[in-house]
């Protein structure tokens, strides 16, 4: 795998036969305008959703799906050992399969064999496949070796059919590859662990056509679940209120208020090895919902609105948690921050707590945030103001270093 520019990232892109290779296009695109080396690789029946010379012009580099092409440059190993990156995508229930029993019988597993690098399997395929046990038992066996199986999408499959199995957008897929390719073989400590991450601000109505709510945007549980997913985890994304792009990979569960969240995050943490909340759970709730719209009244003043109570979600998962179990919460300040967030910590029964400052032009919405994260056992890490992807990638290794070992079987 020759690069005309030795300083780029080197990336197989591995195609497998399935309609989804049609997206893949942009994904190449993506790759080699943002300075990567790209050589596709795709299986002989992939050649028949996208042709030869469309995966060559915009590589810039030949296409083979055989082993017999160019024998005197021994591809079949070379592809493996030189790239830093292998991400296939489709990535078919044939091709994961033949991944997980370590067949040889193309260009591309071949050079799944010999890749020493990152690999990265993104699948595509209608519901009752991904969904079938030997396929489940395929990715768990991948899974175990340490590439990063990321979960497909849910929505519209091929003909009318929908449901998960549908290849994420071209630009997620992007920044998995990218973070996969920032953090190189290291980056897989989350392999084998089920993560939750909240995000987003959750809203308590009013009446039918308004709420109580916050300015939380949703960006930083984002960034936590996509650096997530990159470092190998299986990723449960609880959202309330969120108009971003699903990260690829993650298993987004859609909500609305603090109660709605309590349930979803209190399910998905029944098995999880460690949750983060990163939402904006409103602290109070209106006592009564009106039914109807709330009617201005001439010469009236409206009639106040009493609140209740939200449940505490981040401390009941302190009091409930299960062995071993990391629990991450946020604490948005204005005032004394460190001060409240210490006593945040020791209240919530948390074992991390990343405290930072709020205001109107601070933190929510912004791609940028700093924060400094206590821990229960007294540390401090100040995390310099940088894009949200830094933050969460210091959180991620803070939650790394306490996790347990997994257990042999």
């Amino acid at each position: 795998m020759t690069s005309p520019n030795s300083a780029a990232p080197r990336v197989v892109l591995g195609v497998s036969a399935g309609i989804a290779a049609y997206k893949v296009c942009e994904l190449l695109r993506r790759l080699t305008e943002s300075g990567h080396d790209v050589t596709v690789v795709p299986t002989e029946d992939a050649l028949r959703f996208v042709g030869e010379p469309t995966w060559a012009a915009l590589s810039g580099h030949p296409v083979s799906t055989s082993v017999w092409d160019g024998v005197a440059g021994v591809p079949h190993v070379r592809l493996g050992q030189a790239a830093d990156l292998v991400f296939v995508a489709p990535a078919t229930a044939d091709l994961l399969a033949r991944a997980a029993q370590g067949l040889a019988d193309d260009l591309l597993t071949t050079t799944l064999l010999t890749a020493r690098c990152p690999v990265v399997f993104a699948p595509a395929m209608h519901t009752e496949m991904w969904e079938h046990p030997a396929t489940r038992a395929n990715v768990a066996t991948l899974r175990a070796r340490g590439a990063v199986v990321i979960e497909p999408a849910s929505g519209r499959l091929t003909g009318k059919d929908t449901g998960p199995g549908r290849l994420p957008d071209p630009a997620e897929l992007f920044d998995v590859a990218r973070h996969v390719l920032a953090r190189g073989a290291a980056g897989r400590d989350l392999a084998g662990r089920h993560v939750v991450v909240s995000a987003g601000g959750t809203r308590e109505a009013i009446d039918p056509v308004r709420f109580i709510g916050n300015r939380s945007s949703g960006l930083q549980g984002y960034a936590l679940a996509r650096t997530a997913v990159a470092r190998g985890a299986r990723v449960t994304l609880v959202a309330a209120n969120v108009a971003l792009p699903d990260p690829a990979g993650a298993d987004i569960v859609a909500v609305g208020s603090a109660e709605d969240m309590r349930k979803a995050v209190l399910s998905a943490a029944a098995d999880a090895d460690a949750v983060v909340m990163a939402a904006a759970v409103a602290d109070f709730r209106p006592a009564g919902y009106r039914g109807s719209k709330i009617k201005k009244a001439e010469g009236a003043e409206p009639e106040p609105i009493r609140l209740a109570k939200n449940p505490d979600i981040l401390a009941e998962l302190g009091e409930t948690r299960r062995p071993g179990q990391v629990i991450v919460g946020f604490a948005a300040e204005t005032d004394d921050v460190l001060a409240n967030g210490r006593a945040k910590l020791a209240r919530k029964r948390s074992d991390l707590l990343v405290v930072n400052q709020v205001g109107e032009e601070m933190t929510f919405g912004r791609p940028d945030n700093e924060a400094v994260v206590l821990g229960a056992d007294g540390s401090a890490t100040e995390v310099p103001r940088g894009a949200k992807e830094a933050l969460a990638e210091v959180v991620w290794d803070l939650v790394a270093a306490r996790l347990e070992p997994l257990s042999p079987d």
